[in-house]
């Protein structure tokens, strides 16, 4: 089957009085027409995923949100028979607070309707996996026939590139940082980045990160947190290519622990992105060029 990649963006919307969470049910122009899940949907090139359910929200429920945190962050792989194609997701779920709106349905869009439910009234219906996981529900397989896509899957446009990566704000016992410097002939070369890079096709982000840290460092990782999200889009990214492509990439950011640092030792295929790795001590980060989403987290939280 051929692998096709996507990242939607979702909310998990609570009507704390009452105890309600806002789903919204697939229309018949949804892959799964009749079958619940959280308000959300696709991310469109360049768009930041906070921005991307915010739009969503708007669109299919008609309520005004903010994003309050990202709660939650998971990928899937769905099979098209029909179209020949695995369908890996990247789903970002956002914890949202409504500020405006109305609460109605979706005219002619991927959503017919909107509904506050109990957890124990949502457990009653059809719900898609992830939105299931996320309200601490069994997953129930759908019943045979609910995945009723017939179109097939639009061409890639040649010119762009989306890219999902999960990277780590890395520290030991002795508070030092491990950071990653970028090999020449990719973008950010001779910039100090934090471990992690892209994910594979099936493969969830915390399992990317810790293979990636392995690969890049020799160090053995621990996950503590979510910290959140970071967009870049760049029209013009020259890379290995050899030519400017018109670039997005959405990358989670977590924290993680080495409990039993070692010499960071880059083992990954010869000609990766990873030119060495070093730990740093927080006074010695200021002396660096680290690239921007590096900065942002380093020197900001000193």
């Amino acid at each position: 089957m051929e692998q096709v990649r996507r990242v939607g963006a979702y909310g998990l919307v609570w009507d704390t009085e009452q105890e309600r969470v806002l789903l919204v049910r697939g229309s018949r122009y949804a892959d799964f027409p009749g079958v619940w899940l959280l308000p959300g949907g696709g991310v469109e090139h360049a768009e930041h995923p906070a921005s991307a359910v915010v739009r969503e929200v708007a669109e299919e429920t008609g309520l005004t949100v903010e994003v309050t945190g990202l709660r939650a962050v998971v990928a899937d792989v769905v099979p098209y028979p029909a179209q020949g194609v695995a369908l890996h997701t990247d789903r970002l779920l956002f914890d949202l607070t409504p500020v405006g709106g109305a609460l109605r349905s979706e005219a002619k869009g991927s959503a017919d309707l909107a509904r506050w439910l109990t957890t124990a009234q949502a457990a009653e219906l059809p719900l898609l996996a992830f939105t299931a996981e996320a309200l601490g529900l069994p997953v129930v397989p759908l019943p045979a026939g609910a995945l009723r896509r017939r179109e097939p899957f639009a061409v890639p446009d040649a010119g762009r590139r989306l890219r999902f990566g999960a990277y780590g704000l890395v520290t030991d016992p002795a508070d030092r940082v491990l950071l990653c410097l970028i090999a020449d002939g990719y973008p950010g070369a001779g910039r100090w980045h934090l471990p992690g890079g892209g994910t594979d096709h099936g493969e969830q982000p915390v399992t990317a990160l810790l293979r990636e840290l392995v690969e890049e460092s020799g160090q053995l990782g621990r996950v503590i947190d979510l910290i959140g999200v970071d967009n870049l889009h760049n029209p013009a990214a020259l890379g290995p290519e050899g030519y400017p492509i018109d670039w997005h990439g959405i990358r989670v950011v977590y924290r993680v622990v080495v409990d039993v640092p070692t010499e960071p030792a880059v083992t990954e295929l010869a000609g990766g992105s990873t030119a060495r790795a070093s730990w740093f001590t927080r006074a010695e980060l200021r002396e660096l060029p680290l690239t921007e989403i590096a900065a942002g987290l380093l020197l900001t939280s000193q």
